[in-house]
């Protein structure tokens, strides 16, 4: 599903591309304002316009990539259609297709991927021994402690990032399975419609909490600078 996923974005990255015209039509109206909507909420948390439209290729596609993987999760035969297997002499029935969040390998390569480019990105502005200076200071044994609590924070968000978007997903993915079961007709419908919109708001947790730890990687050092060179009267 994640490659069917990248297929789709990569096809229709194309299409949208070679569609864009200087008098937009009502799609690129329509995708134009959904883009001035993000980098508005982007341009709140990073503090400029100028980083807003700088990390939104990262942020946008983190959330692109999660939105479509969730949502292709709940078209019919994802999850239902497949294969039995034989494990420990027991049939165990193995699907062909499943939601891309709901294995857990997913989940934490996106956390990982996550963690590493905000990191990456702290750098980028304040330069490799500023950032890791956060990390490992020197200072006094309370500002080494800190650091050390700092740390163990960068590999506390790949839990925390991967665990949730991986729990609410596969959550989600059984209680369909179960009430189509139980009730396969018209009862799924309204669960449906529920996985439709926590399918949105997974993704957008994932890239707001990705945004927000960028902007905290970024302007950390800035702030200090700041403190630093006021003039002393």
């Amino acid at each position: 599903m994640s490659w069917i996923v990248v297929g789709i974005l990569i096809l229709a990255a194309q299409l949208i591309g070679q569609g864009i015209k200087i008098v937009p039509g009502s799609f690129q109206n329509v995708f134009e304002l959904f883009v001035e909507k993000f980098l508005g909420i982007m341009e709140g948390v990073l503090g400029s316009r100028k980083n807003a439209e700088h990390y939104f290729p990262l942020v946008g596609t983190i959330f692109i990539f999660i939105l479509t993987s969730n949502w292709l999760g709940i078209f019919p035969g994802v999850g239902s259609v497949g294969l039995y297997e034989e494990v420990y002499g027991k049939q165990l029935f193995v699907p062909l297709f499943r939601s891309a969040a709901s294995d857990l390998n997913l989940t934490l390569a996106l956390g990982v991927l996550a963690v590493f480019l905000i990191n990456v990105s702290g750098v980028a502005a304040v330069g490799v021994r500023a950032h890791l200076g956060k990390f490992f200071s020197f200072k006094g044994p309370l500002s080494f402690f800190v650091g050390i609590l700092e740390f163990i924070s960068e590999f506390a968000k790949i839990i925390s990032f991967s665990f949730r978007l991986f729990g609410n997903i596969f959550a989600g993915e059984v209680l369909l399975i179960i009430v189509s079961f139980l009730a396969p007709f018209g009862a799924p419908l309204p669960f449906l419609f529920l996985e439709i919109f926590v399918g949105f708001v997974q993704a957008l947790v994932f890239a707001m909490l990705t945004m927000v730890f960028i902007s905290i990687a970024v302007a950390h050092h800035g702030e200090e600078v700041a403190h630093h060179e006021t003039p002393a009267h």
